[in-house]
């Protein structure tokens, strides 16, 4: 089998290109000019450089190969202009579409795996979401600019399977937990700051789907071998609280957790204060209203479907948050012994 893993130096992506890999496939990757690729610089793939909107790169990366894995999303939930999300989450994802259709391309793709979100399923507190829950109309002003940004693309990916023939299958990934962490994603800067000790509070009352990486990576490689065209699949371990992550990562970490914790409202406060900020000061900023939205709007997800057809069994997402709590001492420790040795 011959892969393709556009965005192979993210978070997901370079776990996807890992096993795929480990698995003895021909990998080929696709990344952005002068993109942190340490996730995979181990690995021997064939690399394309080249953003999504590089169509003379994109067929040649997609030309001849079986599976294509699409793991590029801009997640930065809390821009004040919501224009960048919408031209790399929607705009990007219908550029790759649109080369991935073309006869040469088409013939020889069995399948192109999309990396969604679980913000995609219409979860409403007091029950349980399936695949089936879907939000009907995409521009409600309820949702944030990021939600709508993801749920555009899924739907943009699952016409093309419809009216275009493209055997594509959405994969719904809830927040991913694990080692390799190069970018720091936001989630993960949570652990590094339970993992060092540096977090002088936890934000009470919230909950998020969450799953290890690894088999996050798993399911969408499952996906391409099992998933059925047109499907969406829903991939996540189970709900767990923002305090319990902190705690789990703090203890694989050997030290203390916090003991404050500030109840919602207050978070609610501290999320206006930071979008008045960003009002008054023209600036992004991380804790604002749009953000704790995207964390405080959870309901539990049912990912049966993804055990049924796909044969997916994901471990205890706890292993991967330990995983990450020693990801991040190990990287601590390891720039404190090049500095020591002046490597």
């Amino acid at each position: 089998m011959t892969s393709l893993v556009i965005g192979a130096n993210g978070y997901l992506g370079s776990h996807v290109t890992r096993l795929l890999v480990g698995d003895g496939q021909d990998v080929r990757v696709m990344v952005r000019d002068g993109a942190n690729t340490v996730g995979i610089d181990d690995l021997a793939v064939t690399r394309f450089v080249g953003d999504v909107f590089d169509d003379d790169v994109l067929r040649s990366a997609m030309t001849g190969v079986d599976d294509v894995y699409y793991c590029v999303v801009d997640t930065r939930g809390w821009l004040r202009d919501p224009a960048p999300l919408f031209r790399t989450n929607v705009e990007g994802t219908r550029n790759v579409l649109d080369v991935a259709v073309e006869p040469d391309i088409a013939v020889g793709l069995r399948r192109f795996v999309f990396t969604s979100s679980y913000a995609t399923v219409d979860r409403r507190r007091g029950r349980v979401a399936t695949e089936a829950d879907v939000i009907a109309d995409v521009d409600d002003r309820r949702l944030t600019a990021y939600v709508r940004s993801r749920v555009t693309a899924e739907n943009l990916v699952l016409r093309y399977a419809r009216d275009r023939g493209l055997p594509a299958v959405a994969m719904c990934v809830s927040t991913t937990y694990g080692a390799g962490d190069w970018g720091r994603t936001p989630h993960g800067a949570i652990i590094a700051g339970a993992a060092f000790g540096k977090l002088p509070f936890v934000m009470g009352g919230i909950e998020l789907e969450a799953v290890g990486v690894t088999d996050a990576a798993r399911a969408l490689i499952l996906a391409a071998e099992k998933g059925r065209v047109g499907e969406r699949y829903l991939i996540s371990d189970r709900m767990i609280s923002n305090a319990d992550v902190v705690r789990i990562a703090a203890d694989a970490a050997g030290v203390p957790a916090p003991t404050r914790s500030i109840p919602l409202p207050v978070s609610y406060a501290m999320a206006a204060l930071g979008s008045l900020k960003g009002r008054l000061t023209g600036t992004d900023q991380r804790l604002s209203i749009n953000s704790l939205r995207l964390m405080r709007a959870e309901a539990p997800v049912d990912c049966g479907k993804a055990a049924r057809e796909l044969g997916w069994q994901p471990t205890p997402v706890e292993t991967s948050i330990r995983e990450a709590a020693r990801f991040w001492v190990g990287l601590r420790e390891a720039k404190r012994a090049s500095r020591q040795t002046g490597a």
